[in-house]
Formats: C-alpha cells, sequence, structure tokens
C-alpha cells in the first residue's frame, strides 16, 4: 500500500532457504519505481504463480460451469533495503542464474558501467514470515472427470496446459 493505493510490481527474484529452515526473498527494482519507498513500514506480499488454465465445463460427464486449474504460493513479510554490497550480489546471483550458456557476467562488465546502472537500482530482501500456498487441480473431480480433463488438457498443446495436466496427474498418484 503507498499513499496512491495498492501498488504491485514484478519483479525478478531468487528465494534462498536458509540453514535453520527460514526463507529469504532478495530482489530488485527500479529506483524510480516509489514502491520501494514504503519497504520497512508494512508488511509486503509477494505472488508465485504456477500453471494455471481454464477447465471447460464441456469435459465432465455432468452439466457444470466453467472452472479455472492453478498453483500459487503467497509470500508474506516485512522488505529491507539492501545496501549496495548486498544488491551487487544479487545482482551478480540473478545474471549467474539466468546467463547459464553465457559467459556474461556483473563481475566481468565494466566497473562504471555496473555503477552506473546500479544507481539506478534498488535492491530489497524481504524475511518470509507467512506462507500460502494453494492449488486447484480438479482434485475435487471422480475418476472418469479427473482423466477426461487430463486429456484434453494434454490434447491442447500448449504449455500451461501441459503442466497443470502433469501437476494433475502427480496429484492424483503421487507414488508414480
Amino acid at each position: 500500500m503507498t499513499g496512491n493505493g495498492l501498488t504491485a510490481t514484478h519483479a525478478p527474484v531468487e528465494v534462498v532457504e536458509g540453514l535453520q529452515g527460514e526463507w529469504t526473498v532478495y530482489g530488485h527494482m527500479a529506483r524510480a519505481n516509489p514502491q520501494w519507498k514504503s519497504f520497512g513500514t508494512q508488511e509486503v506480499l509477494l505472488i508465485f504463480q504456477g500453471a494455471h488454465t481454464y477447465i471447460s465445463p464441456t469435459w465432465y460427464n455432468h452439466l457444470n460451469v466453467p472452472t479455472w486449474n492453478y498453483m500459487v504460493v503467497q509470500v508474506h513479510g516485512q522488505a529491507v533495503l539492501l545496501d549496495d554490497s548486498g544488491l551487487r550480489s544479487t545482482l551478480g546471483r540473478l545474471v549467474e542464474k539466468h546467463e547459464t550458456n553465457s559467459s556474461y557476467r556483473l563481475e566481468t562488465l565494466p566497473a562504471d558501467f555496473v555503477a552506473k546502472e546500479m544507481k539506478g537500482t534498488v535492491g530489497f530482501t524481504v524475511q518470509v514470515t507467512r506462507l500460502e500456498a494453494s492449488y486447484k487441480l480438479s482434485q475435487n473431480r471422480g475418476d472418469e472427470d479427473h482423466a477426461r480433463i487430463i486429456r484434453e488438457l494434454e490434447n491442447r498443446g500448449d504449455q500451461e496446459s501441459a503442466r497443470v495436466a502433469g501437476a494433475m496427474r502427480k496429484n492424483r498418484n503421487p507414488v508414480e
């Protein structure tokens, strides 16, 4: 919440589990984004959206309504700003994680370029205080409807439907 109401930012983050099972989220956003100015004053909410897709009512063996299958995790915590060293470390890890087939690394870039770009960026951590995971994968359906929904999703040919179908199979038969 900011002075202008609710606000949301799509930001690259890294989730790290600590030695005692605690979770910390590291991320960054543009300094021009005013949302960071509210960090430290209130709880923040991060949403991690997994696969999701539309489920047609025509796939059931009875009259029904359309629905949506999904997987999502909501993370609550307190956001704290990082100093320059923490920001550099966070950016370096994110680049290394996503540039797996490349020699592009923060450490190999000109120092003045990195310093200039970092001035336009704000780093933060979120110490996770509450985590809520939920999913709807037609687990309330009978075996016949469940199997038909999986087949229909696999026949669609798109990545989201395939991911939901895979999760439905795993959720229904966790030992397979």
